[in-house]
């Protein structure tokens, strides 16, 4: 039995981390720390018995730890999971991994150095849609894909640190975090180029940017763009894949978060009108088919990391996965102060 640590009981502390670490074999949900005395004092009443710290520091000196989990603002991820790692500890850290590709390489030096393990929180890799495409896509469906558009499209400052540059990094290091992650999954290829633009308006009081266009080349001249945006009151599709033999379509979001922050992850049901529709090339003739969302669970990320810590099981996210992605965020802020491609 892992002792686990989450450090950080906001949203994604409180109703993420906690909650899946709680549902993994082999796992045990050890401590919860946060600087704000009500957020323990709620760790406490919603977790009896489990121990409650102020700061990492007490955390990593309780020898009983062998586990980390980072819940905390991007720009405190490198420091705290290095000094973590430094302490002997195995280290997971929340999406976005951290603010650039020389921070990931720091992480990952750190994990090789004292012999940890380093994973990152792309819980995402299990959503339904996801899943969908990749299924679709693998069937031949569509043929070669040549062009992915995804996007999240909503009206609504973000809330808290979110909503600062300086603590989350912009737009782009929210949600695109598992954008960018899935796109270096689905397309077998080095990327290419990193073209980014990014709007700036007055509506919200944040100064992150109310839209991002991100628009990735890969070297086998597949373009995948993500948009997200917290200016818009009219929604996209989530997916819009294109190939040589068809085509995908599909609205709406993953479904699990609702019925897991209500305290029941496995009551995830879609409503079958956000399925996934195709239209492709069968015997000559062209279909149009509704396709049923695969489903995958967000449990399965704390349950590898189990199986990695217990038994030697092979890390489903591999540090050096996420650091291609932090290249990826290098190329489009220099894309978006510049206004030109970057290529990679």
């Amino acid at each position: 039995m892992v002792n686990a640590a989450v450090i950080g009981y906001g949203y994604a502390g409180r109703c993420f981390h906690t909650y899946l670490i709680g549902l993994a074999e082999g796992l045990n949900l050890y401590a919860i720390a946060s600087r704000n005395a009500e957020r323990r004092q709620s760790a406490t009443e919603n977790y009896p018995g489990v121990k409650s710290y102020e700061t990492i520091d007490q955390v990593i000196a309780d020898d009983e730890v062998q586990l980390v989990v980072l819940a905390t603002p991007h720009d405190t991820h490198a420091e705290l999971a290095i000094k973590a790692m430094d302490a002997g500890k195995h280290l997971v850290t929340d999406k976005i991994m951290c603010m650039n590709a020389a921070e990931a390489d720091a992480m990952i030096e750190a994990s090789e150095r004292n012999g940890v393990m380093l994973s990152v929180f792309h819980n995402r890799r299990w959503d339904w849609d996801y899943l969908t495409v990749k299924k679709v896509i693998e069937d031949g469906l569509l043929g070669e894909p040549y062009l992915f558009q995804v996007g999240i499209m909503r009206y609504g400052p973000p809330r808290g640190w979110r909503g600062s540059k300086a603590q989350s990094g912009g737009i782009l290091f929210d949600w695109p975090a598992h954008f960018v992650d899935q796109a270096l999954q689905l397309v077998q290829a080095p990327v290419k180029t990193v073209f980014c633009d990014i709007h700036y308006g007055t509506r919200w009081d944040i100064d992150i940017g109310n839209y991002a266009n991100l628009i990735i080349k890969f070297e086998n001249d597949v373009r995948y763009q993500i948009e997200i945006s917290n200016l818009a009151k009219v929604d996209k599709p989530r997916w819009y894949v294109i190939g040589e033999r068809g085509g995908l379509i599909k609205y709406g979001l993953d479904p699990q978060e609702g019925p897991m922050v209500a305290g029941d992850i496995d009551a995830a049901e879609e409503d079958p009108a956000n399925y996934a529709k195709v239209c492709t090339e069968a015997d000559g003739e062209n279909r149009e088919l509704v396709v049923e969302s695969v489903r995958g669970t967000w449990k399965s990320y704390y349950q590898n990391i189990s199986d990695v810590l217990n038994n030697g099981a092979e890390l489903a996210v591999k540090p050096e996965e996420v650091r291609r992605t932090m290249a990826v965020y290098d190329a489009a802020m220099r894309s978006s102060e510049t206004g030109e491609t970057v290529r990679l």
